[in-house]
């Protein structure tokens, strides 16, 4: 993705949800910038893809983290509490991209630390509107580290 200033941004996207990893794919690529977009299914595999573990040596840091909470392996929760206690990890702006909007869910996400909370849409073209909303704000107006 890029900023206002040209610069790429990675982007990786935590979905288990092959049809929700896909819209918000979608949703990205119609904004017509250059992006890089990288999706990983589990928590697990997220914390090993941010780290450079394993088949992730040559992973790119991202600029930004797209997380569901409801993940196989390891909760969206337990993965933004690892990220944000990690030294290398903690700045890198996390937004929560889920489908519950159970108030304690929100309270959870925001005391550890999330960036953003953003509970996925259920008509599409309102999930797609969502998507390029997180675009617009996070790449083209915040100033990320």
């Amino acid at each position: 993705m890029s900023t206002k200033n040209g610069a790429s941004i990675e982007i990786l996207l935590v979905e288990d949800n092959p049809g929700d990893a896909r819209l918000t794919q979608e949703a990205l690529q119609e904004a017509k910038v250059n992006n890089s977009l990288t999706i990983v299914g589990d928590g697990v595999e997220a914390l090993a893809y941010l780290r450079k573990q394993g088949r992730n040596a040559q992973a790119k840091r991202p600029g930004l983290i797209l997380l569901d909470l409801n993940l196989p392996m390891k909760s969206g929760f337990d993965v933004l509490r690892d990220i944000k206690t990690d030294e290398d990890l903690k700045l890198v702006p996390v937004v929560i991209l889920t489908s519950s909007q159970a108030e304690q869910d929100i309270i959870k996400s925001y005391k550890l630390h999330a960036n953003a909370f953003i509970t996925k849409p259920i008509d599409l073209d309102e999930f797609l509107a969502a998507v390029k909303s997180i675009e617009g704000f996070w790449l083209e107006i915040v100033k990320l580290p």
